[in-house]
């Protein structure tokens, strides 16, 4: 499960610290099995040693299932799993708790206690706990600011959009980096608000112009052959589903930027794109997940099916 989409109102959390392969592990397998609408799975670094794995559920999980379902992969530390209620203020607040700033290239993503860490040619980007999955922590938020970073060593594309935002971290980017207003939009509209209020914390409130609503069905995107930059960081179902509405608001000479896909993802992904006519110019791997960056000029779009 991925930073961005969260379920909707957490009332349960699973919380285990182990070693940075477990982690991951315990974080894919949880992410397949639970329903992605209902369960947002995560695991970030604390130290060089230590990683947290936490679940966020929707209603109250079933314990010792969950055990057994991370038991061949963490043994009988599966018994020391800590399930807890929470509260609709407390859920990602601690969460963020410990974590440290995240950089990526020129971006630094930081908590407001972390702002002497910055430097003077940073493009920080300051993220305090909220509602809303998106820290820059998870490899496919850094994942996307990296391909953003190296998108702008060749060119400053002038009309971005970004689908699935989250707390609004990859909106923020290009906006910052960019001075242009930029279109972001999400599903939850507890996110929509959240990347509402970090916008105007980093000051480019006047810039990011948000909306709710699923992929690019809102005015402020539905804007053919617009967009010279797209980022759709969400999840592999979404993203073929959303492919034919992606790729009709992207620029003939575009730029498509996807993530939240495990490497097992990425073929279906990349069949859905090429049938909207769109070829892989750049893959890339970080913790687990893998990020692509496309461009126009793979196979014609194929007719829609009756």
């Amino acid at each position: 499960m991925l930073e961005g989409l969260p379920p909707h109102k957490p009332t349960h959390v699973m919380r285990f610290a182990t070693d940075g392969a477990s982690a991951r592990a315990m974080t894919d397998i949880l992410g397949e099995v639970f329903d992605p609408a209902e369960t947002a799975v995560a695991s970030f670094e604390i130290t060089d040693a230590e990683w947290v794995v936490e679940a966020y559920f929707s209603r109250q999980p079933d314990h010792a299932a969950i055990r057994e379902l991370v038991r061949p992969i963490i043994g009988a530390a599966a018994d020391d799993l800590v399930f807890d209620a929470i509260g609709a203020q407390d859920w990602v607040k601690a969460s963020l708790e410990g974590l440290k700033p995240v950089r990526a290239h020129r971006f630094l993503v930081h908590g407001s206690h972390d702002r002497p860490a910055v430097r003077v040619n940073d493009v920080a980007i300051e993220i305090d706990a909220a509602l809303a999955f998106g820290t820059g922590h998870h490899g496919t938020t850094r994942g996307c600011l990296i391909a953003f970073a190296e998108i702008l060593k060749r060119r400053r594309p002038r009309h971005v959009l970004d689908i699935g935002t989250g707390t609004g971290i990859l909106a923020l980017a290009a906006a910052k980096t960019l001075r242009r207003p930029v279109v972001a939009g999400d599903i939850d509209p507890v996110a929509v608000e959240v990347a509402r209020a970090n916008a105007r914390l980093n000051r480019v409130g006047d810039l990011v112009r948000l909306y709710a609503a699923p992929g690019v069905r809102h005015a402020l995107a539905a804007r053919p052959r617009r967009f010279d930059l797209v980022f759709a960081n969400i999840l592999a179902r979404p993203l073929q589903r959303l492919a034919p509405s992606i790729a009709a608001v992207l620029a003939p000479q575009g730029t498509l930027v996807l993530s939240g896909l495990l490497p097992r993802d990425v073929p279906g992904v990349l069949s859905a794109y090429a049938a909207q006519g769109l070829r892989l110019e750049r893959r890339a791997e970080l913790d687990g997940w893998a990020t692509l960056v496309m461009k126009r000029g793979g196979a014609s779009p194929r007719p829609a099916q009756r």
